[in-house]
C-alpha cells in the first residue's frame, strides 16, 4: 500500500469514527495539565504518582489485551490534559462541548499494533471494546499503527505526538519509551535554546517498527547559524552540543528508563545545507527517514522536495562519489601492503630473531635472519625443514621489493597464502623453541657433569666415576666437605641419566644447575688451599754470597721440576741448568698433582751450587 492510499484510508477510518461515538461504562482520571506545549519533566513526576493509583485496575486490561493479542507493540494511557488533543485528532473540531465533556471524562487508552496488522483494525477494535466492556471500564480506545504516529509528526501534530509519548506505559515492547526519552530531551533543549533550535528529528529503529526494548533512539538536531554575530559559528555548535549532550543523561531518568538509549548528533544548518547540495548520502538518507518531533519549516520542506525528486547532487558531486571508488580501491590495496609490510614481515622475523638469542647468538638484522637460520638450524644442527626457511626468505624478499618500489600491490589470495604460511611457520618456531632448549638443557647437564668430575680428577687423580665417587665419600667423612656436597654430587649423576631418558624437565634442570653451582665453588676452593699446601711444601729459601754481598733466592718444587728465582732470573732446574719464564712456572703449578710427601732429585741441590756456589737452606 502506498503512503498516499495508506493516508486515505487512514482519514476515512477516523471519519467513521466520528459518526460512532463510543458509549462504554468506566472511570474518570482528572489532572490539571496544558496540552498547548509538550510535557514537562516537572508534570511527569506528577502524573507517575496518580497513574501509579489507577495501574491495579488498568492491570486486569493490559493482561486481557496482551494475553489475546500478544502482537500489541504498547499500551498507554493519555494524560487528562492530552485527551482534549487526541479526541479532536480522532474526530475532527467541532464536537459539541457536552458531548466533549463526556468523553474527556473517560479514560483514554492508546493502544499500538504492527503496521502489517493495518487493515484488522476494525476488526480488532470491536474485539477489544468487547473485552474492556465486560471488565466495565469507562475507556476510549485508540488502536494505531506507529506510522500514524509518524503521520502526525509530518503534518506538524508535533503537541499530539508528545502526548503520545508522555503516555502512562501500561504495555510496551519499546515504542512508547523512545519516544518519551525523546520528546523529555526535546523539551529540555528547546526550552534552553528555542531560539537556535530549527529541527528536532528522530530515525533509526523507531521509525523502521522495529524497535524493541534494547533498541536506541537517534536524533538530529539541526541548529540555526545563518544569524551569529558575537561568536564564531563552530564555537556556536560546540557549546550547544556540550549542553545538549549533557541533557541526555537528565532526560533518560526523568523518562525512568534504565539505560541510555538516546544518540544525539547536532549540525549547522549552513553545514547541513552544504551536505544537501553536495548529495551527501548520510544527509540524503537522514532526510529520507526521519521523522520531526519538532520543525520551523525547514526540514519538512526538505523532505517534501526531496520526495519529489527536487533534491538532486551537482555535477561536481557525482564526480566525486564516482572517485570514491577508485579511492576506496586504491585505499583497499594499500591496506592489503600494509598488512605485508606492518604485520605478517615483522610477525615471522621477530620470532625468528628471539630463536637465535636463544640459540645464543647476537640477534640479526632482519635482512639477515634467513640466511642465519638456514646456517645454524638446518645446515649445522639439522632441527629445522628447508620449506620454512624458504616461506622466511620469500615474505624477507617481498619487503625488500616493497624497500625499492618494485612491489607496489598485492591480491588478496597471495596475501591469504602468506597468512597461512605465516601461522604454518610461527607453529613450526614454537616446535623448534622446544628443541632449542632441549638441547640447551642437554648442554647444561652435560657441562656440569664434566666440570665437577674434571674438579674431581684433579683432586684425587683421574679414576673411574665409582672410584671417584668413594674418594670424594672419604674426603666428606674425615670432614672436608658435607653430606650435602655428596647429596648434589648424586643428584647431578641422576639428573643426566634422567636427561639422557626423557626423564627430566627444565624446572629439575635449573635447580641442579644452581645446586651444581655450590658444589663446584667449593670444590674450587678446596682445590686452590691443597694448591697452596702443596706449593709452600715445595718452596725453600736459599741464602750465598756474590762480591762479598749476603744474597737471597728461591727455590720451587713442581711435578718433579724445580725452578730457581735469583733476582729477576728463572731457572729450570732438571738435569741441567736452563733458562725459564714466569710462564713456564704458572703452567706447571696450574697442573701440580696433590702429594702428601714431596720428593726431591738430589741432582738439583748440585746443580744449584754450580750456579749459586755455596749456600745455606733458610726454610
Amino acid at each position: 500500500m502506498t503512503d498516499k492510499a495508506r493516508h486515505a484510508e487512514s482519514k476515512e477510518r477516523k471519519k467513521e469514527e466520528r459518526d460512532q461515538v463510543q458509549e462504554i461504562p468506566g472511570m474518570n482520571l482528572d489532572t490539571k495539565y496544558s496540552a498547548k506545549k509538550p510535557i514537562l519533566p516537572e508534570g511527569t513526576e506528577k502524573l507517575q504518582k496518580e497513574m501509579e493509583k489507577a495501574k491495579k485496575e488498568f492491570d486486569k486490561i493490559k493482561a486481557a489485551i496482551v494475553k489475546k493479542y500478544p502482537f500489541v507493540q504498547a499500551i498507554g494511557i493519555i494524560a487528562p490534559q492530552a485527551v482534549k488533543l487526541l479526541i479532536e485528532d480522532e474526530l475532527g473540531e467541532g464536537i459539541p462541548t457536552e458531548e466533549l465533556g463526556k468523553l474527556q471524562k473517560k479514560t483514554h487508552l492508546y493502544i499500538v499494533i504492527p503496521e502489517d496488522k493495518f487493515k484488522e483494525i476494525p476488526k480488532l477494535k470491536k474485539e477489544l471494546i468487547s473485552e474492556i466492556d465486560k471488565l466495565k471500564k469507562d475507556v476510549w480506545l485508540y488502536l494505531k499503527t506507529p506510522v500514524d504516529i509518524w503521520e502526525a509528526c509530518l503534518d506538524s501534530k508535533f503537541e499530539l505526538v508528545s502526548a503520545i509519548g508522555m503516555s502512562y506505559p501500561l504495555h510496551d515492547k519499546g515504542i512508547l519509551e523512545a519516544l518519551r526519552v525523546a520528546e523529555i530531551h526535546k523539551a529540555l533543549v528547546l526550552q534552553k535554546f528555542d531560539k537556535y533550535v530549527v529541527s528536532y528529528v528522530i530515525a533509526g529503529s523507531i521509525v523502521r517498527g522495529d524497535t524493541i526494548k534494547e533498541s536506541d533512539v537517534d536524533s538530529f538536531i539541526i541548529i540555526n547559524d545563518t544569524d551569529v554575530k558575537r561568536m564564531p559559528r563552530l564555537e556556536l555548535k560546540e557549546r550547544l552540543r556540550s549542553m545538549i549532550l549533557q541533557y541526555i543523561s537528565e532526560a533518560t531518568a526523568l523518562a525512568g528508563s534504565k539505560k541510555n538509549i538516546l544518540n544525539v548528533q547536532v549540525y549547522l544548518l549552513t553545514d547541513f545545507w552544504e551536505s544537501v547540495k553536495d548529495a551527501h548520502p548520510v544527509m540524503f538518507t537522514f532526510i529520507r527517514d526521519g521523522i520531526p518531533l519538532y520543525d520551523r519549516g525547514t526540514f519538512l520542506p526538505w523532505k517534501a522536495l526531496l520526495k519529489m525528486g527536487r533534491l538532486k547532487p551537482s555535477p561536481e558531486a557525482i564526480d566525486m562519489f564516482m572517485s570514491m571508488g577508485d579511492k576506496a580501491v586504491k585505499r583497499a590495496k594499500q591496506a592489503l601492503l600494509d598488512i605485508l609490510i606492518h604485520d605478517i614481515y615483522w610477525s615471522i622475523t621477530t620470532p625468528s630473531q628471539a630463536l637465535l638469542m636463544l640459540y645464543g647468538l647476537p640477534p640479526p638484522t632482519p635482512k639477515q635472519t634467513a640466511s642465519d637460520m638456514k646456517k645454524i638450524f638446518v645446515d649445522k644442527e639439522k632441527m629445522l625443514e628447508k620449506k620454512y626457511i624458504a616461506i622466511l626468505e620469500n615474505i624477507i624478499q617481498l619487503y625488500k621489493d616493497f624497500e625499492h618500489e618494485k612491489l607496489k600491490e598485492i591480491k588478496g589470495a597471495e596475501l591469504d597464502k602468506m597468512i597461512q604460511d605465516t601461522e604454518d611457520y610461527l607453529k613450526r618456531l614454537q616446535e623448534l623453541r622446544k628443541q632449542i632448549e632441549k638441547r640447551a638443557q642437554e648442554k647444561t647437564i652435560e657441562q656440569i657433569h664434566r666440570d665437577i668430575f674434571s674438579l674431581l680428577e684433579a683432586i684425587s687423580g683421574k679414576k673411574t666415576q665409582g672410584e671417584t665417587i668413594k674418594n670424594f665419600e672419604n674426603l666428606v667423612n674425615v670432614g672436608k666437605f658435607t653430606q650435602n656436597h655428596l647429596k648434589i654430587l648424586r643428584d647431578i649423576i641422576t639428573a643426566k641419566t634422567e636427561f639422557r631418558k626423557g626423564k627430566l624437565d627444565s624446572r629439575k634442570v635449573d635447580e641442579a644447575r644452581k645446586n651444581a653451582s655450590i658444589l663446584i665453588n667449593d670444590l674450587i676452593d678446596y682445590s686452590q688451599r691443597s694448591d697452596m699446601v702443596s706449593m709452600e711444601k715445595g718452596r725453600m729459601r736459599l741464602r750465598y754470597q756474590k762480591d762479598g754481598k749476603t744474597m737471597n733466592a728461591e727455590i720451587l718444587h713442581c711435578n718433579g721440576i724445580s725452578f730457581l728465582f735469583e733476582g729477576e732470573k728463572i731457572k729450570k732446574l732438571t738435569d741441567k741448568i736452563e733458562d725459564s719464564s714466569m710462564k713456564e712456572v704458572s703452567e706447571c703449578i696450574g697442573h701440580q698433582k696433590l702429594s702428601k710427601s714431596l720428593e726431591i732429585n738430589p741432582r738439583v741441590f748440585e746443580l744449584v751450587r754450580k750456579q749459586l756456589g755455596d749456600f745455606e737452606i733458610i726454610l
